[in-house]
């Protein structure tokens, strides 16, 4: 058997599908361990994970609510995840040290595991949580591509094998992609063994929570819609929210709506009898149960719905979402609206559109026929399997 060392950032929706995984690997009898920030990794992963703790922050904070397009991009990976590289590297090589990883899973953006591991000569492998880096989206800003490629750089001379010349956000040996070609479209990466292997979802599948079901029950044969922006938009969603319920209020009797508003931006303002609003909700459950989502367009949201074959209406904020949005209307499988701009009636009619029209639903269920034949957790645990028997680290 192998030893597997996660490198995850502090984000829920880069640790869940690594979960997934790591859970996969400890059923088949490998031993797992982590690198990140310990009361974020056990409160996602469970089971008393062995966590080695790296410095850093414990979310993405500081960042202006306004901030998009390249200017979002920047503040991204020049005040969070190029910093967050540089604080956890000493705990990443700590962590090699202590527990002897056979194999490094390197979260892609968090680029201290790469990096240490190269230096240290541990074969890693990369977990790709956003086809976004799988597509060529910076081709049209070449002066942002050069500006990210010298960032890199300058990691790499200070914590990885300055001699290295390939890109960090993939291993020359491995990288897992979460997702499918029948979502990403056309597709371009450095030199790597890229594997798709769609979404893993088990750890959360049966996860339930304290969610009332019953209120689902309450109109049977009524289309029930899940609207969510994730976790890391709490700033900025209020107004985008207000009007996504709005919509659905003023089609009672036709819609019902599952709302998720972790921050409180609804206020104290009763919703109505047709939309329920919770701060946390078991998502992958809830999804069984859902006509159409409404979202940012994050990855794991995205997916998730694709999964259980349900179309989306998306409104991207900023980061990998307006590339992920374009998948999913590239897919055939949403409609996408404008975040700042959209309004009661757009969101509305978008969302008329992807409950009522079959075109949408097919598109959807297309993407989940190839995630699910793409094999998940367990095509994920596989490929690092042979990873570790390929490099001689099988134990």
């Amino acid at each position: 058997m192998s030893r597997f060392l996660f490198v995850v950032p502090p984000l829920t929706g880069h640790i869940n599908p690594a979960a997934a995984v790591a859970a996969e690997l400890t059923a088949r009898g490998h031993e797992v361990a982590w690198a990140g920030r310990p009361a974020i990794v056990e409160r996602l992963v469970g089971e008393r994970p062995r966590v080695y703790g790296c410095a850093g922050p414990d979310h993405l904070a500081g960042r202006p609510p306004q901030l998009r397009g390249v200017a979002a991009l920047k503040f991204l990976w020049a005040d969070f995840l190029g910093p967050l590289a540089e604080a956890m590297a000493p705990g990443v090589e700590a962590a090699i040290a202590a527990f002897g990883p056979d194999v490094v899973v390197a979260d892609q953006q968090t680029v201290a595991g790469a990096l240490v591991a190269e230096r240290l000569g541990v074969p890693f492998a990369t977990s790709s949580t956003t086809s976004a880096e799988l597509t060529d989206s910076m081709a049209g800003l070449p002066g942002v591509h050069s500006w990210l490629t010298g960032l890199l750089g300058e990691l790499r001379r200070r914590i990885g094998d300055p001699a290295a010349t390939h890109d960090p956000r993939f291993s020359p040996l491995l990288t897992l992609a979460f997702t499918t070609p029948e979502l990403t479209g056309p597709y371009t990466t450095p030199k790597t063994d890229l594997r798709f292997v769609g979404p893993a979802l088990a750890a959360r599948r049966s996860a339930s929570g304290d969610f009332p079901w019953q209120w689902l029950d309450l109109a049977p044969g009524t289309p029930a819609v899940l609207i969510t922006l994730g976790t890391a938009n709490t700033d900025a969603g209020g107004r985008f929210l207000a009007e996504s319920v709005a919509a659905v209020r003023a089609r009672t009797g036709q819609l019902r709506a599952v709302v998720c508003d972790p921050g409180g931006l609804l206020g104290s303002v009763p919703p109505g009898p047709d939309v329920l609003v919770r701060a946390e909700l078991p998502q992958v459950a809830l999804l069984e149960r859902m006509a159409a989502v409404v979202c940012h367009a994050g990855h794991n949201t995205v997916t998730e719905a694709l999964w259980h074959g349900v179309p989306l209406v998306v409104a991207p904020i900023r980061d990998d979402q307006p590339v992920v949005a374009a998948q999913v209307v590239g897919a055939g499988a949403g409609v996408r609206v404008k975040f700042a701009r959209a309004g009661r009636e757009r969101i509305g009619a978008a969302l008329d559109a992807v409950v009522t029209e079959p075109g949408y639903r097919d598109a959807a269920r297309r993407v989940r026929d190839a995630f699910r034949a793409a094999g998940g957790e367990s095509a994920a645990a596989t490929h690092l399997e042979k990873l570790a028997a390929a490099t001689g680290h099988l134990r």
